[in-house]
Formats: structure tokens, sequence, C-alpha cells
């Protein structure tokens, strides 16, 4: 046991430093190991969750996965919620990153996966499918709202803000009279949640209330990956090549533009006056561009490790420059990170963000300690100014915009 908790402490260190995702931290530290399984149920872990379940459940390589189903993406929308007084960034990183059900079904379509697409406004007749589903032994994906799934132990202000897609594979108990629900979200050990809790859950946000997708076969061989990869990478040079300024590149240059524009209505120093709520906000960034949070980070390395392997799929050598070009762009991002939470001003939140996701990854939740005081920090360090030149941040979002630019015209010639 003993052991066990300081390989926790390790892993956690690690992620706090680097911003690694749990995996990569894990995988660092004790190198490659058979995946842990529940039963007959094999954990893959994942970088992306989109293409982590699809990965999962079709055996594709998840990096190819994810550039059939569009790669990356730009998002960028500052919230303000009046009645809260609130606000809260949403960074978005890869392709449809808004539209979880429209990004699951386009890919699915391209690779040849067979599947079965459900959705229904009520509560009871979802519940009743997914339990059928899984006493079939179909493993389903699920869309549940990260608050009212509870694992993550999120305060209640971020009830109905959302989720993401994950796998539930099994049932423990009746799941009719109190029983749980086994889900696979990219970690080590299943995430157990109450049934009523989760059927709760996944009726909250009404874009895809109780949206279920259950996976057949990919065709032998992979034999629409060629295809499915070069129509996504295709997808991908058209949205990010587009115009809008919160759901394409341009959306970097408007973010870049708003961190020093006090003049603007969603310019920082406006929302952010004498800089209070800031620090909320730039941890939000930290942790949506690093993979330590919730999601799967700024996701550019794995885009560049699907470049390297479509490079001999589709015949284009080419790729292989573009992905050496996409993980430079990821070392932008990953030094625009550090300068928006600076480990020697912010230290024990990374530390407590990191330990949150680790536990999740490993135990199947948050612990409740470590959760209340990451969040009772937050809001403290949300009532002071936070010290960080929002100048520099903006000069570096302007050089990850141009650089992102000149490589997505750049793949376009490829692809």
């Amino acid at each position: 046991m003993t052991g066990k908790k300081q390989l926790k402490a390790r892993i956690r260190a690690r992620m706090a430093k680097t911003g690694e995702s749990y995996t990569a931290a894990r995988r660092h530290l004790v190198g490659p190991a058979e995946p842990p399984r529940d039963g007959d149920w094999v954990f893959h872990g994942g970088r992306d969750p989109r293409s982590a379940v699809v990965s999962a459940l079709t055996g594709l390589p998840e990096p190819l996965v994810f550039l059939a189903g569009g790669g990356i993406g730009a998002g960028y929308i500052l919230w303000e919620f009046k009645r809260h007084e609130a606000v809260h960034l949403t960074l978005g990183f890869s392709h449809l990153w808004q539209y979880h059900d429209r990004w699951m079904t386009g890919t699915l379509e391209r690779l040849g996966v067979p599947f079965d697409h459900h959705e229904t406004s009520g509560a009871k007749g979802a519940a009743a499918r997914l339990a059928a589903e899984l006493a079939a032994g179909r493993p389903c994906v699920v869309l549940p709202d990260r608050y009212g799934a509870g694992y993550w132990r999120l305060p209640e202000f971020l009830d109905g803000h959302g989720g993401h897609p994950v796998i539930a594979y099994g049932t423990a108990g009746d799941v009719a009279k109190g029983g749980m629900v086994k889900l696979d979200d990219r970690g080590t050990a299943p995430v157990l949640v109450p049934a009523d809790r989760l059927a709760a859950a996944r009726g909250r946000v009404p874009s895809y209330r109780n949206c279920l997708f259950v996976l057949g076969q990919a065709p032998d061989g992979g034999a629409r990956l060629a295809p499915a990869v070069r129509e996504g990478l295709r997808a991908c040079v058209t949205q990010l090549s587009g115009g809008s300024d919160s759901f394409a590149l341009p959306a970097w240059r408007k973010w870049s533009r708003t961190l020093t524009d006090a003049r603007a209505a969603k310019g920082w120093p406006r929302v952010f006056e004498n800089g209070r709520g800031l620090a909320g906000a730039l941890l939000s960034v930290w942790e949506g561009v690093e993979p330590v949070g919730l999601d799967g980070g700024n996701l550019r390395d794995l885009f560049a490790d699907g470049l390297d392997l479509a490079a001999p799929l589709l015949g284009e050598p080419r790729l292989g420059e573009a992905a050496a070009e996409f993980r430079r762009v990821h070392g932008l991002w990953h030094d625009l990170a550090e300068a928006a939470l600076p480990a020697e001003r912010f230290g024990r939140i990374r530390e407590l963000t990191a330990a949150v996701r680790e536990s999740v990854a490993s135990e199947g939740e948050a612990g409740e300690a470590e959760a209340a005081e990451l969040w009772e920090l937050r809001a403290a360090a949300d009532r002071e100014p936070a010290g960080v030149d929002l100048a520099e941040l903006g000069a570096r979002l302007a050089a990850i915009h141009a650089a992102e630019s000149g490589a997505i015209a750049r793949l376009g010639e490829i692809v």
C-alpha cells in the first residue's frame, strides 16, 4: 500500500509540474504496462475524451481516430453570469468541440463503423435503454453532466455546464434497486455512479439530453481508415480556415486582443476589473491547454502523432513535416499555460488540480478533501489580483495564431 501511495504522489507531482496527462505521467514513471482490467473490460486510457471512447470500442488507434474525426479545432468564449457574479472561460481544441453528438455521428460514418444512436426526452426510457444494452453485454457511449455525475466533486455553480463522452460498460448490483453503473473515463479503474444519479446527469444538458451510442465493429483491417483520415483532415482545414472568431483560428486572434483591450465589452481589463476573478480564468487556461484537467488539453501533440501515422497510410511523406510543426505549436501552447498560471504563485492549486484528475483516473472519484481545498483556494485566489502580465499572454497568443494559421495552410496543400 505504501508503494502505491508513493507512486500516486510521484504521478501527481509530475502532472502538476509538467501539465502532463495522468496516462503520460504514469507511463513516464512506471514504463509500459499491461492495460488494467475489470473482469472482461480492459482500460485503455486515452487522451481526447471523444476519440478515446471510439478507439476503446473499435480497436482503432486513437491518433488516427482523432484525425478521422476532424482533428484539432479552435474555440474561445468568455461567459459572464451576472446572476451568480461569475465568469466562465470556454476553450475548444478539437473539431466540432461544441457538438459532441455531431462529432460522434460524423466520425463513425467516415470510419464505416455501424452504430445505433438513441435519444429520448424521458429519463426513465433512457435509463431502461442503457440498462438493457448493458445487460446484453453492449458497452455504450453516454454524455453525463460532470457536476451531476458526481465523481469530479465539482461545486454547485457548475451544475449543467456539460461534460464529455464516457463509456458505460457494466453494472454493480441491480440498477433498478439502487445499483451502480460502471464508467470508463480514460483511467485505470472503474468509475461507479448510482444509476439514478447517472440518469439525472444524462438528462441535464438539453443539447444532448439522454444521448447514447452503441458501436459495432470497424471494417476488417480498418479498410475505411485511410479515406476517413483524409476526409477528416480536409474537414479540419476547412473549419479552421473559416472566419468565425469563436469556432475557427480567428478565435485565437480575438482572444489575444481582448486580453489587453479595456474598451471592449469582453476585454479582460474590463471583465476582471482590479484583477478580481482573473485567477479562475487563468486556471481555466492552464487546465484547458494542458491535459492535467478534465479534458485532453490542446491536443496538438495528439494531432502530430496522428499525422506521423497518416504519412505512410496516405502515402504523403510531407505529413511528417506537418507533424513536426504541430509539435512545435504544442510547445507554444505549453509555454502559454505556464505563463498563465506560474507554479511559484499557484503551485498548490496546480497540485490539487492534478490530484483530482489522478484520483479519478486511479480510484474512480476525486478525493473529497482535495476537491474541497481546490475550490476553496480557487475562490480565495479570485478575490485577489492575479499578478500576471496580460500583454505577455496576448503576444504569446498572437504568435500561436500566426503559427497555426501557417501550419493549417500548408496542411491544406497536402490533403
